[in-house]
């Protein structure tokens, strides 16, 4: 596959364009995957909020991203600030739908100053890529691919695939 428009980032309320743009890195190197700048952004997210949890729904953001995907953009990837949710999670650090190529990553629960927390961020931008590309999660604790439920399960992953994913992913590529 062609590198080049592959994934679409895009920033939802008030993540900063430098926000996005440190998130191309690490998702380059680790899937070897063509990221960029969408040229829309999506403004607080306002119609998925959940009044009663005071958090914002994920389909509802992936499904309106999906109606700013540029056109030659295989995957879309949007990142909020916001605290996101699914119905039967308490919270999650962000969700992505394979079928229709699209994610949303929040920072809300893994940003901060310290280089632990950007660590943080990069691994799970790059979960999220992940799966938009077709990787699985990975029982192996330690690869980016692993589920991350809470922050020590996040701070366990590392910002590289294990053996078994690593293979995968070229197996994907070369389809």
């Amino acid at each position: 596959m062609a590198a080049g428009k592959e994934l679409q980032l895009v920033a939802v309320g008030s993540v900063s364009a430098a926000a996005l743009r440190e998130l191309e890195g690490p998702i380059q190197q680790v899937l070897t995957i063509g990221t960029y700048l969408g040229k829309v952004n999506l403004g607080t997210p306002s119609y998925a909020f959940n009044k009663d949890r005071n958090q914002y729904h994920t389909t509802a953001i992936m499904r309106r991203l999906l109606t700013i995907r540029d056109p030659g953009a295989l995957n879309i990837m949007g990142v909020t600030d916001g605290d996101l949710f699914t119905p039967d999670t308490p919270f999650v650090f962000g969700e992505a739908d394979r079928d229709s190529h699209v994610s949303v990553l929040s920072l809300f629960r893994i940003k901060g100053d310290s280089e632990s927390a950007r660590r943080r961020v990069y691994v799970e931008a790059v979960h999220q890529a992940g799966h938009l590309v077709g990787l699985s999660y990975c029982e192996d604790p330690r690869c980016v691919m692993s589920l991350a439920t809470s922050l020590a399960e996040a701070e366990r992953r590392q910002m590289q695939l294990c053996n078994n994913c690593r293979n995968e992913l070229v197996r994907i590529r070369r389809v």
